[in-house]
């Protein structure tokens, strides 16, 4: 607010660059005020990610609740599929069978070596007791590779952390059967942010960096700042971010009172504590060449100018009027 000072010797400030006279009396002129609109923003996470099963099964393990903080690889569940114990053990008797007529055929073979040397037998024997053996070996091979498999598909059951951050949602229950591909816990992390829906006619009032006002639990206003405006409008609304310094990330969801510019105007504004009530009206004292005189005035709303609570004078004041305090408070 613009000030001018009276011919008097001032005696105190009470506002950064703006001086009061002797008496208190200032000489009010319009001043830019901005207009706020009042709308909700919604805690959410920068990233949200869900930490998914890779195999079927049975939930054996549930070691993180919603609100836990976790790591990135940070083991948070476990699915056990006894199917895969099953089919380890059938690869198992099958090497074991396998490995036995392995065992065989290397006795045979050695044995047609031996008749080969004699010259009792032929090569050509030779060669099919050596491809009996490799197929042989080349079978317990395919069936280490299974098992290896199996053992790689029993290691997925192990549900870790995709990345750092705070359980949001843990859909699930230990012992429930679930499906791969479903949803063990969601996990927000990346630091948090507020997500406003905005009506898309004030879409042009918004930009990159604008100071936001938000109000917290207790009551106090904080600043944010823009940090990102969608380009999509979805249901007649625009999506936005707020960055918030120290958000409180207790409750991922929680909404918050935000109060975004809409436009600036021209404006008189006084100290609040300048007008006063009587009788259901509202007064303030103007200081005239001939004395001071009581005059109505329509308050309007509420500012805060440099920490000075000033209210909006809608009718009553003119530009140049002389307002001095109520002495009679």
């Amino acid at each position: 607010m613009t000030l001018k000072l009276l011919p008097l010797a001032f005696a105190a400030l009470i506002l950064p660059g703006i001086a009061l006279a002797q008496d208190g009396a200032i000489t009010v002129e319009p001043q830019v005020v901005t207009d706020w609109k009042s709308v909700y923003g919604q805690v959410e996470a920068k990233n949200t990610i869900a930490a998914r099963a890779r195999i079927s099964g049975t939930i054996t393990a549930l070691d993180v609740t919603e609100g836990d903080e976790v790591k990135a690889g940070q083991e948070i569940g476990k699915i056990t599929d006894q199917t895969l114990d099953y089919q380890i053990g059938a690869v198992d008797a099958q090497i074991n069978a396998l490995e036995a007529q392995l065992e065989n055929a290397n006795t045979e073979l050695k044995r047609g070596q031996e008749l080969q040397a004699r010259g009792v037998s032929t090569s050509q024997n030779v060669d099919q007791l050596q491809t009996q053996v490799n197929v042989y070996e080349g079978q317990i091979a395919a069936q280490k590779a299974q098992r290896k498999v199996y053992e790689q598909q029993q290691e997925f059951g192990t549900v870790t952390a995709p990345i750092d951050g705070k359980v949001v949602t843990v859909p699930v229950t230990k012992d429930a059967v679930i499906m791969g591909g479903e949803t063990i816990a969601t996990i927000g992390g990346g630091g948090f942010f507020l997500r406003l829906s905005i009506p898309e006619r004030h879409a042009d009032t918004l930009h990159m960096g604008d100071t936001i006002m938000i109000t917290d639990p207790d009551g106090k206003e904080i600043e944010g700042k823009l940090a990102k405006i969608y380009p999509e409008i979805e249901g007649g609304r625009v999506q936005a971010d707020v960055e918030v310094p120290d958000l409180d990330s207790r409750f991922v969801g929680a909404r918050l009172l935000v109060k975004l510019p809409m436009g600036e105007r021209d404006a008189i504004v006084i100290p609040q504590d300048y007008v006063f009530n009587r009788t259901g009206l509202d007064f303030v004292r103007v200081k005239e060449a001939d004395g001071t005189y009581l005059r109505t005035v329509v308050p309007g709303v509420k500012v805060n100018i440099d920490g000075q609570d000033m209210v909006e004078v809608l009718t009553g004041l003119n530009a140049g009027d002389t307002v001095v305090p109520n002495d009679e408070q």
